[in-house]
């Protein structure tokens, strides 16, 4: 399987791209290069998606991501129980703007 070049990739060919080239930034800066580490996936939770989980700083709620997010426990997140994260935020916020569209609007 050969990746398309990014301008000629569809939008979510290049979404695709940008998930694996985002994991790969953090992978590997300690250990094992094809799994995050809980300071690898400290740095991504805070540098990536801050604006979604709120406070990742906070060490009890990285402790819990990890936990819930190392399916095999070994400590490390590998690929998949990325892509199972990313997975889920985008569930759970699909959720919510299609909760938030469907508010009526206020009455004048």
């Amino acid at each position: 399987m050969s990746l398309p070049n990014s301008e000629n990739a569809s939008t979510l060919e290049n979404a695709m791209q940008l998930m694996i080239q985002t994991f790969h930034k953090y992978s590997g800066n300690e250990g094992d290069k094809y799994t995050l580490s809980k300071a690898e996936l400290k740095e991504m939770l805070t540098t990536e998606l801050g604006n979604y989980l709120g406070n990742p700083q906070d060490k009890e709620a990285v402790d819990k991501v990890m936990g819930e997010l190392d399916s095999n426990g070994d400590g490390e997140v590998d690929f998949t129980e990325f892509i199972f994260l990313v997975g889920a935020l985008t569930v759970a916020c699909n959720k919510f703007f299609l909760e938030f569209n469907q508010k009526p609007a206020k009455e004048k």
